[in-house]
């Protein structure tokens, strides 16, 4: 019975992979070396946000083969350096994906190697990765209340920057921030306005004031962003000779 061995890689490195699997020697065939990957399971390699997926290579090759390397890149990519493996049994390899992961089509390179090193063949084959992303990390800064002490019946107007995480801080343009109220002696909040961010994930509203409490400027998230909760800003609001 064919004895099979199972490779596992540890990460992704520079965008390639390469795993590499050996047997025991056997006794010398004469024979035309073969080597095939014969499958490549599962294919496509769906890959969940924050979870991981492993793809399985099966190779197939003949008697005078002592040594199989297998690298997978996306396609057009550079192989890198070599992985740690373990090698269990024969040419059967176990490459895990993760979310961060580049999508699309990946290549695979199976290489057979004589008991010398020398090489004897090689074979390749396609497949496909599909990732699905997480939510984007969002945060609200520079959120500000002003001003800090205001006439009943006045104005108060509110700014801040709606940004998102993408390799650093940016400001995210379009996205629908409201503003929250919680008056003095209430425990719950409650809608006052909303207002559209600007370039640099500006925005900017304002409300009238009716008695002193907190605000707070909420994004709600969408598809693609997480949510988002600004720090409080206090109004004191005082009296004045104002009638309804």
């Amino acid at each position: 019975m064919r004895k099979i061995a199972l490779g596992i890689v540890s990460a992704l490195v520079g965008g390639a992979m390469l795993v590499t699997g050996a047997h025991a020697a056997s006794a010398s065939t004469t024979l035309d070396t073969e080597l095939k990957i014969r499958s490549i399971s599962p294919n496509p390699v769906e890959v969940k946000a924050g979870a991981e997926t492993t793809a399985y290579f099966d190779i197939g090759a003949s008697s005078d083969v002592k040594k199989v390397e297998l690298s997978v890149a996306p396609e057009g990519a550079r192989t890198l350096a070599a992985k740690d493996v373990k090698d269990l049994e024969g040419w059967r390899f176990a490459v895990p994906f993760t979310e961060n992961d580049p999508a699309g089509k990946w290549q695979a390179t199976a290489v057979a190697f004589d008991a010398a090193g020398k090489e004897l063949a090689k074979d390749t084959a396609f497949f496909s990765v599909e990732v699905e992303k997480g939510k984007a990390e969002t945060r609200i800064s520079r959120f500000t209340a002003d001003p800090y002490k205001v006439r009943k019946g006045k104005s108060i107007y509110f700014s801040g920057r709606l940004q998102v995480d993408d390799d650093g801080w940016e400001g995210v343009r379009g996205e629908k921030v409201s503003i929250y109220y919680r008056a003095n002696g209430s425990g719950g909040w409650k809608w006052v306005t909303s207002a559209y961010t600007k370039w640099g994930g500006k925005f900017y509203a304002k409300t009238k004031a009716y008695r002193s409490g907190t605000f707070r400027a909420v994004y709600h998230g969408d598809d693609e962003l997480d949510g988002a909760t600004s720090r409080t800003d206090y109004v004191r609001v005082y009296g004045s000779w104002w009638r309804r």
